[in-house]
C-alpha cells in the first residue's frame, strides 16, 4: 500500500480546518495548541501511519498550504 506524507506551510495556512473535515482517514487534526504567526490554529498530521497520500487535503485547501508526497514501494525483484 502507498504511504503518504503532508507538509503544511504555516505561512499560508489560515486554520480553516477543511483538511481535517475532508481527510477520510482521520490523519489530520487541529490540536488547538499549535498556531501560525498570524494566530491561526495550525493543523498537524496526527496519524501519519494512516496517510496514503491521496491528496484530498491539498486539493480542498483554499490557501494551497498543503503539499502532499506519496511514496510507493517498488515490488521486490527476483
Amino acid at each position: 500500500m502507498a504511504k503518504g506524507e503532508i507538509v503544511i506551510d504555516a505561512n499560508l495556512c489560515k486554520g480553516c480546518g477543511l483538511c481535517t473535515v475532508f481527510c477520510n482517514r482521520g490523519c489530520i487534526e487541529l490540536p488547538g495548541d499549535k498556531f501560525t504567526a498570524m494566530g491561526y490554529q495550525l493543523p498537524v498530521l496526527a496519524h501519519p501511519e494512516k496517510c496514503t497520500g491521496c491528496a484530498i487535503c491539498g486539493i480542498m485547501c483554499p490557501d494551497f498550504a498543503i503539499e502532499v508526497y506519496k511514496f510507493v514501494e517498488e515490488p521486490a525483484k527476483g
